[in-house]
């Protein structure tokens, strides 16, 4: 990490005011007005829909989607029509940050040839883990790197969901996948963690000035981050934490349940970094061990008490980065 980024912790200082951006107090203060509304066909409890929902409430009106092939696309848009009340436009997997880049450029071109006196656009690319931390990483990056007014955002639901639960940069150590099935050979499953995507967008990216975690189990706190993401100039990232009850195996009831746990146990965090500090925006108080969060999934069922506790070491490695390693209660 360069030095510019400095891991404070929970003591990071307090945020700049971003001119132009409108916090959402409670759920009762939240939009109303759906821009991601009902008819797709998505699986029931899919998070990814829920991030795609919260984003548009909050991104509102003046906006256009870019949506790379992934769930997103393919269960949102059979039969010829999709759940969009604003621009939508599908991209390749590979070329949802050049696509963006392009809407951008053609927009600040029109301005000044006047021949658009419009508002500028919220242009948000939409993308799963898939189409942001592999097959699309080097669009993402390039886009990032060259400093374009977007918000590019992966919606992760730590695998390749569309084509079959496969394996991705973003499935945690020790998952089961239709790629990375345990057996004598190799009983753990996926044997390799996890990237760590907003920390390599980061650090490698000098144009972007906030960057954010978020989860669908804290909507205002996505909300919230999705309006200062988009009140910032230039680009701008985000990672959305977005369970899914078939790759996972769990209830589809159970979604936020999953998403509150993964928070809970730390093997996700909610965290910004603005003009290179951090600032961490929930610990609990009281830490839940990785073990109560990998037997409320299926996709764990196979590993043995040693794979938990090597689980259980990255994370606390993780915390201890962003000084939020809480203990665990003992039993």
């Amino acid at each position: 990490m360069p030095e510019t980024i400095k891991w404070l912790g929970s003591e990071a200082p307090t945020e700049v005011r971003i001119e132009g951006y409108q916090e959402i107090k409670n759920v009762k203060d939240a939009p109303d007005v759906e821009y991601y509304v009902p008819g797709h066909r998505t699986c029931a409890g899919c998070g990814p829909a829920l991030a795609y929902r919260l984003t548009a409430l909050a991104s509102g009106k003046n906006t256009i989607f870019a949506g790379p092939t992934g769930c997103m696309y393919v269960a949102n848009t059979s039969y010829l029509c999709g759940p969009w009340a604003v621009p939508w436009i599908h991209t390749q997997i590979t070329n949802g940050g050049a696509v963006i880049s392009g809407i951008e450029a053609s927009y600040k071109a029109m301005i000044r040839k006047k021949k658009y006196d419009g508002e500028f656009p919220n242009i948000i690319c939409f993308a799963g883990d898939g189409g942001s931390a592999d097959i699309g990483l080097q669009a993402l990056s390039g886009c990032m790197y060259r400093g374009h007014d977007v918000l590019f955002i992966c919606y992760d639901n730590e695998s390749y969901a569309n084509t079959g639960i496969q394996t991705s940069p973003m499935t945690p150590y020790g998952a089961h996948t239709t790629f990375t099935p345990p057996g004598p050979v190799v009983p753990e499953g996926k044997k390799t963690f996890p990237k760590d995507l907003l920390k390599m967008v980061a650090a490698g990216h000098p144009a972007v000035k906030y960057l954010a975690t978020a989860s669908i189990a804290y909507p205002v706190d996505l909300m919230n981050k999705v309006r200062k993401a988009l009140a910032h100039k230039g680009p701008t990232f985000m990672h959305i934490h977005a369970p899914c009850p078939k790759g996972w195996a769990f209830e589809s009831s159970k979604t936020l349940d999953i998403g509150k746990l993964a928070v809970d146990t730390g093997m996700w965090t909610l965290y910004e970094i603005v003009n290179g500090q951090v600032k961490v925006n929930y610990a609990p108080r009281r830490r839940k061990p990785v073990a109560e969060y990998v037997q409320a999934q299926g996709r764990f069922g196979h590993l043995t008490p040693e794979m938990t506790e090597r689980l259980q070491a990255f994370v606390d490695s993780k915390l201890a980065e962003l000084g939020l390693l809480v203990p665990i209660p003992a039993v």
